[in-house]
C-alpha cells in the first residue's frame, strides 16, 4: 500500500512538472491560459520537449487554419457584394498564403532531425513564415472590418482564434535552442562586376551572365528563360501580364523579363506560383507601370495595388511603379509586395497616401526614389532600404505628411521597417510649401510598431519631434522608433517625442537592423550591390 501511495505522489509530482513546463513554455505569449488550454489536450505536451511543442502547436495550428479557409471558402463570394466581396477574395489568397507557409515551417521543423535544436536558418526561416501568417490574418480581419462599417463578420470570431494559434506557435518555436550562427558576410564590392560597362545594348548594370541570356542564340532565338516586353512590336509580348502568364511555375531559376522603354497601363499580380521572376527596365521614369485604382473605386487598400508581388524571390531593376489616383482618393497603393526574399534595385514609386506597401516577409530596397504624403511607406514586412530618397509630396490642405506607418501587431514577430543611408527630403511640389504641411518620419499603425533610420539625412521637411501619434495613444510604450547617426537640418534628437517606447539607438542597437543582422541578406541577395553592415 506504502507503495502504491508513492507511486501516486511521483506521478503527480511528474504531472505537476511536466504542467508547470508547459506553463513556462507558454508564459512568453499573448494569452497563456489559452495556449495552455490548447496545448494540454495533446499527447505529450506535458513530456515535450521545445521542439516537440512547436511541432504540436504547429500542427494544431494547420489543421484549424485549414478548417476555417474551407468555412470561409464554402461561404462563396455569391454571399458577398460591394467591399465585402473585395475583402472575401483578399482573404482568399490571404489564407492560401498563410497555408503554404505554415507547411513550409512544418517541413522546416521535420527535416531538422530528431534533435531538440533547429539549425540558425531554419529557425529564421520559420519565424518569418510565422510572422507573415500573423500579418495575413490581421489583414483579412482589418478588411472586413472595413468593408463591414466595423460590424460584425460572420466568421471573425473563427480568424482571431486562427491568428491566437498562430501567435502561440511562433513563441513556442523561439523558444527551440538553435544551432549555429550566421557568418556569412557579403560586401558591395562584391558585386562591382555587374555594373561594368557593356557595348551590348544592354543596361550597364546588368550580369554578363544575364547579358549573354538575353542575347539570341545561333539559330536567332532567345535564350531559354529569358522574354521581352514591347510595345513596338519587336519583344514575346505586348504587355507585362502576359509574359507573366508565360513563365514557369514554380520556377528554381530566374525567368528574366526584359520591360522596354514605354508606359504600360496595366494592372499586375504575380501570383504565389510564378516564382524567381526577374523584372529589368530601361530606367525610372523610362518603364513605367502605371494605374489609377484607390478605395474611392470600392476597393480595399489591399487590392488597390497597380502592380503586387506575391510569389518568392521576385526582382525588379530599373522601373517606375505609380499609382495617380491622386491624394484626393486616399489609399493608392503603387506597389505591394507579399514576396519574400523580394528585391528591388534602382527603382522609383510614385503615389501620395499609402504609395509602397511593404505587407509582409524579407524585402529589401537599393538605390530607389519613394514619393508619397500619408504612410508613405506601411505594412508589416522584415524590410531594410538602402541609400534610397524618401520625398514628401504636398498633400490636402489641412492635411500632415507621414513617411512611414509600420504594422507589428504582436512583439515576438521579427518585422520592422530599416531605413539606412537613406535621403530624406521634400519632393519640389512640396518644397516651397514645406512650412504649411508639417511631416513626420512615421507613426504607430499597429502597437508594436517598429521603424529605424539609421546614417540617414534627414532634410528640414520633417518636424523637430520627429514621429506623430495615431489617432488616440497606440502603442506609444510598446512600440520600438530608433535613430542612430543620421545627419542634416532635422537629424537632431534634442526634441523628439518623449514616448517610452522612442530610443536614441547606440551602434549594438543599430546593428542589429542591418542587412546582414535584420534580414541576412549576404545569405540570400545575388543579384543588387549592398551593404552589409552599418558602412
Amino acid at each position: 500500500m506504502f507503495f502504491l501511495i508513492f507511486l501516486m505522489f511521483v506521478q503527480i509530482r511528474s504531472d505537476r512538472l511536466n504542467r508547470n513546463a508547459l506553463e513556462n513554455a507558454c508564459s512568453a505569449t499573448l494569452d497563456p491560459k489559452f495556449c495552455v488550454s490548447t496545448m494540454a489536450s495533446f499527447d505529450g505536451s506535458f513530456a515535450g520537449a521545445s521542439k516537440d511543442l512547436g511541432v504540436i502547436a504547429l500542427n494544431f495550428t494547420i489543421t484549424e487554419a485549414k478548417k476555417v479557409f474551407e468555412i470561409i471558402s464554402q461561404i462563396g463570394g455569391w454571399a458577398f457584394s460591394g467591399r465585402q466581396l473585395v475583402a472575401f477574395r483578399d482573404c482568399l489568397q490571404l489564407f492560401d498564403i498563410t497555408l503554404d507557409n505554415l507547411e513550409k515551417s512544418l517541413l522546416n521543423m521535420n527535416d531538422s532531425g530528431n534533435g531538440e535544436s533547429l539549425a540558425w536558418r531554419k529557425a529564421f526561416d520559420v519565424q518569418t513564415w510565422l510572422s507573415a501568417a500573423i500579418t495575413n490574418q490581421g489583414t483579412c480581419l482589418e478588411g472586413f472590418r472595413e468593408a463591414s462599417g466595423g460590424g460584425q463578420v460572420t466568421f471573425s470570431d473563427s480568424l482571431r482564434n486562427v491568428s491566437r494559434l498562430l501567435s502561440n506557435t511562433l513563441v513556442l518555436v523561439k523558444n527551440i535552442s538553435v544551432v549555429g550562427t550566421h557568418k556569412k558576410r557579403r560586401l558591395l564590392s562584391d558585386l562591382r562586376d555587374e555594373e561594368a560597362e557593356n557595348r551590348d545594348g544592354f543596361p550597364s548594370w546588368m550580369s554578363a551572365a544575364d547579358r549573354r541570356r538575353l542575347l539570341e542564340d545561333d539559330d536567332g532565338s532567345l535564350a531559354d528563360g529569358v522574354v521581352i516586353v514591347s510595345q513596338n512590336g519587336n519583344g514575346n509580348y505586348a504587355s507585362i501580364n502576359e509574359a507573366i502568364n508565360g513563365a514557369p511555375n514554380n520556377s528554381l531559376v530566374r525567368y528574366v523579363i526584359y520591360v522596354k522603354e514605354g508606359v504600360y497601363s496595366e494592372y499586375v499580380e504575380i501570383p504565389i506560383y510564378k516564382t524567381n521572376i526577374m523584372m529589368i527596365g530601361d530606367g525610372i521614369n523610362v518603364t513605367v507601370i502605371t494605374g489609377n485604382r484607390s478605395v474611392e473605386d470600392g476597393l480595399s487598400t489591399y487590392s488597390s495595388a497597380t502592380f503586387a508581388v506575391v510569389a518568392e524571390g521576385f526582382l525588379a531593376r530599373d522601373i517606375t511603379f505609380e499609382n495617380t489616383a491622386g491624394p484626393k482618393k486616399h489609399q493608392a497603393v503603387a506597389l505591394r509586395v507579399v514576396s519574400d526574399l523580394s528585391a528591388f534595385y534602382r527603382c522609383s514609386f510614385k503615389g501620395y497616401q499609402d504609395t509602397l506597401y511593404v505587407h509582409s516577409f524579407r524585402q529589401f530596397y537599393r538605390e530607389c526614389d519613394i514619393y508619397g504624403t500619408i504612410d508613405v511607406i506601411f505594412g508589416d514586412a522584415t524590410v531594410v532600404f538602402q541609400s534610397c530618397n524618401i520625398l514628401a509630396r504636398k498633400p490636402m490642405e489641412g492635411q500632415n505628411n507621414i513617411l512611414t506607418a509600420q504594422g507589428r501587431s504582436d512583439p515576438n514577430e521579427i518585422t520592422g521597417i530599416s531605413i539606412q543611408n537613406c535621403t530624406v527630403t521634400a519632393a519640389p511640389d512640396l518644397d516651397l510649401v514645406k512650412s504649411s504641411f508639417p511631416t513626420y518620419l512615421g507613426r504607430p499603425w499597429r502597437e508594436f510598431s517598429r521603424t529605424v533610420y539609421i546614417k540617414s539625412y534627414i532634410g528640414d521637411v520633417i518636424q523637430p519631434r520627429g514621429w506623430v501619434e495615431w489617432p488616440g495613444n497606440l502603442g506609444l510604450s510598446t512600440l520600438y522608433y530608433g535613430e542612430y547617426m543620421n545627419r542634416g537640418p532635422a537629424s537632431g534628437t534634442a526634441e523628439r517625442v518623449r514616448w517610452p517606447g522612442y530610443h536614441v539607438m547606440n551602434i549594438s542597437d543599430a546593428q542589429l537592423f542591418t542587412v546582414a543582422g535584420f534580414i541576412a541578406g549576404d545569405l540570400w541577395l545575388d543579384a543588387v550591390p549592398f551593404n552589409a553592415g552599418l558602412d
